[in-house]
């Protein structure tokens, strides 16, 4: 039986023209909703290349901040933080619907993804903001060893969740990732990715920046398309997962 790991990757950004190119290789894609980067017109065409390549359309919403591509953490209230997640939501459902389609989940971006994952008050305005939008729509967070927490706040809202692994990304000794301020938060060499990917898929296990093991339960790798080296990675990567029995 081949394994079931789905490839994801964060696209609709306009980093690098490198949407068409990876899009092929990959199942689910994350599409910038307007608040950290792109635009109508690019989140529409970034929809119809996804159907196009029959690959699931997930929304990637962040803090209101282009200035800093999201990557800056924004203190809201509750209602606030709510608010502009649902708009995100509303943009990118108009342009799907425009399209005859659908929005299939959602994942946040940059701060606002880290933040959820540090802290559980802000992990439930995110799933208020997606149960109260949509209950249908699972929500995409990192596997982390103790998924307990997030897995019973997400069952209070009726949140389905999956859980990802940064194939590119460095890990901190408590399952957390390395911050982007730090020079080692994003992995460039494809072997280095290609072999902890590969032990993902054996044993269901990353080795943390400290060498602790870390085992994690994940649905789908994720791989940013504003690396450089995305393309190369996400072939390589798609043909890992396609051979894994």
């Amino acid at each position: 039986m081949k394994n079931t790991m789905q490839l994801n990757c964060d696209l609709g950004e306009k980093v690098h023209d490198n949407d068409g190119l990876i899009m092929p290789y990959i199942d689910m894609a994350n599409i910038a909703c307007g608040f950290h980067a792109s635009d109508p017109l690019t989140i529409r065409n970034t929809i119809k290349l996804a159907l196009t390549n029959n690959v699931r359309i997930g929304a990637h919403p962040s803090y209101n901040d282009r200035e800093n591509f999201g990557r800056e953490s924004i203190r809201y209230s509750q209602p606030e933080l709510i608010a502009i997640i649902q708009y995100q939501l509303g943009a990118i459902s108009a342009l799907c619907h425009q399209q005859n389609t659908v929005l299939q989940y959602v994942k946040p971006h940059g701060a606002l993804y880290n933040d959820m994952m540090k802290n559980t008050d802000i992990f439930e305005s995110v799933c208020i903001a997606i149960s109260s939008f949509n209950p249908l729509l699972p929500l995409l967070m990192q596997a982390i060893p103790n998924t307990q927490p997030f897995e019973e706040i997400a069952k209070k809202h009726s949140v389905a969740l999956l859980f990802e692994a940064f194939a590119d990304r460095e890990y901190t000794d408590d399952g957390l990732l390395v911050s982007r301020h730090e020079n080692n938060a994003v992995i460039h060499n494809t072997d280095k990715i290609l072999d902890r990917c590969k032990m993902l898929l054996a044993t269901n296990q990353f080795i943390s920046v400290g060498g602790k093991t870390l085992t994690l339960k994940v649905d789908t790798l994720c791989v940013h398309g504003d690396n450089p080296e995305a393309i190369e990675i996400t072939k390589k990567l798609r043909a890992l997962i396609n051979s894994h029995v």
